[in-house]
């Protein structure tokens, strides 16, 4: 799928909060001179985020989530087997309060699937430059190097053609005054199942090709998910799916990872299905950060 990057606020934003990082007032105008004796005036410091901790990362998945995103635990017929694929495998990190997280993986009898979930919480060693913006920063570079593409343009923006008050007309004002014939090849898409528009791609009203994400479903931000988020969704040649969601709340980063390869080639993940299992998931993990 070529993508159209759609950049442009995201990047003036972020340089707009770069610049705040080391942005201030060469000449020093309108600053206060200090008095004898007195502390040097400085503006207040930015306020730290709200979170001091992170969450265990392989503990924050429930089973009964990781049943839905990956079945093949569930066909998993010995205990211990099962509990380990349950259990995770934590990913390396030299700083448990800064960066954690956790990988699974299930095979099943159709498809393999792999989830990773990561946390980043995030602070800010400039005392002009709060948490929340510095994580704000690291969210907006994530959403660029998606590249998402730009937002399709709603029915209702869509300039009415000067042609398009016919479509209503009824078949007495048309002047014909005429039926078509029943023999007349045009009017009987019974006749021959090619001329039926329900099994022509070509008069598909969404203009999705088959295999490739619809529409509706294509990558975008999303306006219901911590303070900002995105979700991407990307089907490589061999057919594995990936849907990624990132989302920020205050001073923390996530970062879900979900893909599923298929046993063959034939078969096709289903975007809107994983799609849901990843926002659902990533509604748990925002609404346990608010707690």
């Amino acid at each position: 799928m070529q993508r159209k990057a759609y950049v442009p606020g995201v990047a003036a934003l972020l340089a707009a909060l770069l610049a705040g990082c080391t942005g201030g007032s060469s000449d020093g105008g309108g600053q206060d001179d200090p008095k004898p004796g007195g502390t040097t005036s400085t503006a207040a410091a930015a306020q730290p985020g709200k979170y001091r901790t992170l969450p265990e990362p392989c503990g924050a998945v429930s089973h009964s989530t990781l049943d839905s995103l990956l079945p093949g635990i569930e066909q998993l017929t010995d205990e211990e087997q099962r509990e380990r694929a349950y259990e995770g495998t934590a990913t390396v990190t030299y700083d448990t309060d800064r960066k954690v997280g956790c990988r699974w993986k299930a095979e099943s009898a159709t498809a393999t699937d792999h989830l990773l979930v990561d946390f980043e919480r995030v602070v800010s060693y400039d005392n002009t430059v709060s948490d929340d913006d510095r994580a704000e920063e690291i969210y907006l570079k994530k959403e660029v190097a998606a590249d998402l593409p730009a937002p399709a343009a709603s029915p209702s923006d869509s300039p009415e053609t000067p042609d398009s008050s016919k479509s209503s007309e009824s078949p007495e004002s048309s002047g014909s005054g005429s039926t078509p014939d029943a023999g007349d090849s045009s009017s009987s898409a019974d006749a021959d199942p090619s001329t039926d528009p329900s099994t022509d791609p070509s008069t598909n009203p969404s203009g999705d090709a088959p295999g490739s994400t619809p529409s509706a479903l294509q990558p975008r931000t999303l306006e219901d998910l911590g303070n900002t988020a995105f979700l991407d969704d990307a089907l490589n040649d061999s057919k594995q799916r990936t849907v990624t969601v990132v989302f920020r709340t205050s001073n923390v980063v996530v970062t879900i990872q979900y893909d599923e390869q298929p046993a063959t080639t034939t078969d096709i993940p289903s975007s809107q299905d994983m799609q849901d299992r990843a926002r659902k998931l990533a509604g748990q993990l925002a609404e346990s950060f608010s707690d």
